[in-house]
Parts: structure tokens; C-alpha cells; sequence
């Protein structure tokens, strides 16, 4: 297994295809990987077959909500001028901090009233959803939408491959962050641009 794949522990140790079923997402590439392959070795099928879209959309049903909402709210960083706020990233962000009740409550006002126009909506929306349900007391015991979370943090991530950094490795970049999610880290990985060399004549 190549080691770029290697120890990713918030990855549940099930199989690629169960997670994909349970967010009702489907990929484009028809994969040769056995029924039971783990997300690992999907991934690893996914990166030889050239199929970045695909590796982000299994990354968004594989990794745990929490953690999904935190990537999605990274892409939201990129997409937001730095001298332009958002009311849905912040409540997002305060969310993934601390995913109280209160913080739960402030994603449902800000969702509610300052959502319009937030380019980051997205994240908000991904937050509100992760617990699983429709809200507190007795909105608990309804489900949330099925693949609400990951389809919110597919999205996102979508979006800053056009405005994000490194344009010229905007699939890598992003993936890469959620591996480093995936193995415990905070996925503001180090960017480094490669260099261009001139050739002579």
C-alpha cells in the first residue's frame, strides 16, 4: 500500500463501499477492488486510475463528521477573501472547537438568518447535521438528511479547487489535507510550491 495512505486512524476500519452506501454516494470509476477492500485501498485504486474527484468524494464519506466539517472549513478559508467575514464559518469553526449544544444552537440562528449570500453556508449546514439528527429535544430523535454532512463537505471542497492555493496541484493539496485529518492532524498541511526550471538550448 503506497505510504501516503498509511495510518489513517479516524478512517472507520470498514468497508469503502459500506460508507459510500450509507451516504448514498456513488463513485464514477468502477472500481476492481474487492467488495470488502478498505478505504485505503480504494484510495490507493483511485490514485492509479488518475481519479482525484472520486478520492475527495470517498474522503468525504470516510472520514468521521467532526472531522469532515474541520476540511470543509479549511476550503472555506480559501474561498473567503482574508478581509471578508462569515457568520457561517465562524459559528462552524466555534462548532468544531466545541461541539456544544450552544454551539450547536448559534449554527441554527446563523443558518436561519445570516446564510444568504455565504459562500461558506456549506460549512454551516455540514456542522449543524454532523450529531446526526434534526436539532435538540425532540428534533434528536429524527435522523438528519442521509449524506447531508459528507455531500455539504464533497462541495466545499469542490469549490476552492479553482481559488485555492497551488493551483497547479489543487487535487493534491486537498486531498492531502484530509489525509492529514484522517491521521490525527490538523490539515493545514505545509505548502510548498514546486519549482519551474528553465531548460536551455
Amino acid at each position: 500500500m503506497s505510504k501516503r495512505f498509511e495510518n489513517l486512524k479516524k478512517i472507520p476500519d470498514e468497508p469503502a463501499v459500506r460508507l459510500l452506501s450509507a451516504a448514498n454516494a456513488k463513485l464514477k470509476t468502477k472500481l476492481k477492488s474487492p467488495a470488502n477492500a478498505s478505504v485505503q485501498t480504494v484510495l490507493e485504486e483511485l490514485e492509479a486510475a488518475e481519479a482525484p474527484v472520486d478520492m475527495l468524494r470517498l474522503l468525504s464519506v470516510a472520514l468521521p463528521p467532526r472531522e469532515c466539517v474541520w476540511w470543509a472549513c479549511i476550503a472555506g478559508r480559501d474561498i473567503l477573501p482574508e478581509d471578508e467575514k462569515s457568520a457561517c464559518l465562524t459559528a462552524s469553526e466555534a462548532w468544531v472547537f466545541d461541539p456544544s449544544v450552544e454551539n450547536r444552537e448559534r449554527l441554527r440562528l446563523v443558518l436561519e438568518n445570516e446564510s444568504s449570500g455565504d459562500k461558506t453556508a456549506a460549512c454551516a449546514t455540514a456542522a449543524y447535521y454532523a450529531p446526526g439528527n434534526l436539532g435538540e429535544g425532540d428534533m434528536a430523535d429524527i435522523a438528519a438528511p442521509v449524506g447531508v454532512v459528507s455531500a455539504c463537505c464533497f462541495g466545499m471542497n469542490l469549490k476552492t479547487l479553482k481559488v485555492g492555493p497551488l493551483p497547479d496541484r489543487c487535487f493534491e493539496v486537498t486531498i492531502d489535507r484530509a489525509l492529514d485529518i484522517a491521521r490525527g492532524g490538523n490539515g493545514k498541511i505545509q505548502l510548498v510550491e514546486e519549482k519551474k526550471t528553465e531548460g536551455t538550448d
